[in-house]
């Protein structure tokens, strides 16, 4: 795959500078005008100092529905075991609606790392994540399929990417079978090459077909060629979880080939 054909994103923490509805909203519209693909944010209750203020990343994506028009967006990534299946089955399929389509849904285990899970009482050891995340994720698809009217836009699922932290493989295997692999703390694209033929012989093992994602996030400047070659599907712009808005500015003036 040629840089030119791995798609653009911003990917923002909506915090401190950025907590605010109105002003995520109009940074994805100026994206989209730019020529960006799509504008994500990351799903936490609380974060480790010196971050502070922490949004809704739900609420924030409504804004962004509305404000543009083609864009894709979504949360990377939820931890499903703090949710309640149906809840977030209404919440992934109403702004899929607003949207008119244009959403994925990002998933992850989660941990207690960034005090968001013990001091709410919520369970914290990594099996039973798992454990819920798996059982969550066959509920939701249950609820999308028609258990819980009205279905998504989209059929026939919402598009879900799974988070892995490199180099663990479990989580790896599970989004094999979904439609997409968020890979983070990624060394060098040949660790994402690794990762998918991994994915491609699994696939092709069980069957299973249709496109398939490859997302990966680096700093703004980033040559992001050597990682389309080596399979990305999105190459996303990140930033930490203090984003100033000056930067995020910047590397939505840059455009996506910036």
């Amino acid at each position: 795959m040629s840089a030119a054909a791995a798609r653009r994103a911003i990917f923002v923490a909506p915090f401190d500078e950025l907590a605010d509805p109105r002003l995520l909203a109009e940074l994805a519209r100026d994206a989209e005008a730019a020529g960006f693909d799509g504008f994500f944010l990351w799903d936490h209750i609380t974060y480790n100092q010196p971050a502070s203020a922490v949004l809704d990343p739900w609420i924030c994506m409504a804004a962004i529905a509305i404000a543009t028009e083609r864009i894709i967006t979504g949360p990377l990534v939820t931890p499903i075991a703090r949710r309640r299946p149906h809840k977030l089955a209404k919440e992934t399929v109403t702004l899929d609606l607003l949207a008119g389509g244009r959403t994925v849904f990002g998933i992850g285990l989660g941990s207690d790392r960034h005090g968001e899970l013990s001091p709410f009482g919520e369970e914290t050891e990594p099996r039973e994540l798992a454990k819920l995340l798996d059982d969550g994720l066959a509920k939701l698809l249950d609820y999308w399929s028609g258990e819980l009217l009205p279905p998504p836009v989209q059929q026939p699922r919402i598009p879900i990417w799974a988070a892995a932290r490199w180099p663990a493989r479990k989580p790896v295997r599970r989004a094999a079978r979904l439609d997409g692999l968020f890979p983070i703390e990624l060394p060098d694209p040949e660790a994402l090459a690794t990762l998918r033929d991994e994915i491609a012989q699994q696939r092709d093992e069980e069957g299973l077909t249709g496109p398939y994602d490859l997302v990966v996030t680096n700093e703004p400047g980033t040559d992001h060629a050597p990682w389309a070659e080596a399979g990305a599907t999105w190459c996303l712009t990140g930033f930490s979880a203090q984003p100033r808005l000056a930067d995020v500015r910047a590397a939505i003036s840059a455009g996506p080939n910036g």
